[in-house]
């Protein structure tokens, strides 16, 4: 009979599944030095698989002690980004996800990848069972704060949503709207909710700065996405300020009242 090829052996272990199927697989004793790589570098891809379910489990904590209470429960998750950038809106975004949801893996957006992000958005959007955007502009930002601005992004991501929600889990903020609510420090790491929120709204806020890339080329947007890098403040130097950037943030405050003394 003839021997399998080691190609072929590796499509078999690439099937396993379990430590188990490991464990008993008959090619544990083939010396063949491809075989035998084959057969850890499936082990160790079941070890992260298994980290990662893990991790899965723990970001659901939060969930489950809701659905303990109320099996029916429709819970949201709240997060943020662009609180930090000298340009650009604060945008949030509101998620209910489906029931048995399983989106192994996710978390943080700004630890994620882009590609991670964009195939986090596609499924969520695909699947979930409601999505919330909320923004707040720049000149909302400059009038109220951007404290005060998240908040007001956040309700309006809450307000979009097709179906009330019963509670609300937050990124480290609370919200007066009479809805029963948690807010959870590092939420979009430590709640499966907040991080799907958390990919939406990068998502979402990441197109909006390529957009203004286009339309206010100089600043580098589309890679810094309104945040202060050398490429960003070299633009503003060079072109000065454009109707996005905020005008309480420095340095672009200290140009704005530089610029008023001069007239």
């Amino acid at each position: 009979m003839k021997q399998k090829s080691i190609k072929e052996i590796s499509n078999e272990i690439n099937q396993y599944l379990t430590h188990d199927d490991i464990n008993n697989s008959i090619y544990l004793e083939d010396v063949r030095k491809g075989v035998q790589l084959a057969i850890n570098k499936r082990r160790k891809y079941i070890y992260k698989q298994e980290k990662l379910l893990t991790q899965y489990e723990e970001m659901n904590k939060f969930e489950n002690q809701i659905l303990n209470s109320n099996h029916n429960a429709l819970i949201c998750g709240i997060d943020e980004v662009g609180r930090g950038p000298l340009a650009g809106p604060v945008v949030a975004s509101a998620v209910i996800l489906e029931p048995n949801h399983n989106y192994i893996g996710i978390t943080d957006s700004k630890a994620l990848s882009q590609s991670k992000r964009s195939f986090y958005e596609t499924e969520i959007y695909k699947r979930c069972l409601a999505v919330g955007i909320g923004v707040a502009t720049v000149e909302e930002i400059d009038e109220l704060n951007i404290y005060q601005a998240t908040k007001l992004a956040m309700q309006r991501a809450i307000d979009e949503l097709s179906v009330k929600p019963d509670h609300l889990l937050i990124d480290a903020m609370e919200l007066n709207n009479n809805i029963p609510q948690t807010s959870i420090i590092k939420g979009d790491a430590n709640s499966v909710s907040i991080a799907a929120a958390s990919v939406i709204a990068k998502e979402y806020r990441d197109k909006l700065m390529n957009d203004y890339h286009d339309e206010y080329p100089g600043y580098d947007f589309d890679n810094n996405k309104g945040y202060g890098t050398k490429a960003h403040l070299e633009g503003i130097e060079k072109l000065g300020i454009t109707p996005i950037h905020r005008k309480t943030f420095e340095p672009i405050k200290s140009k704005v009242k530089y610029s008023s003394n001069n007239f």
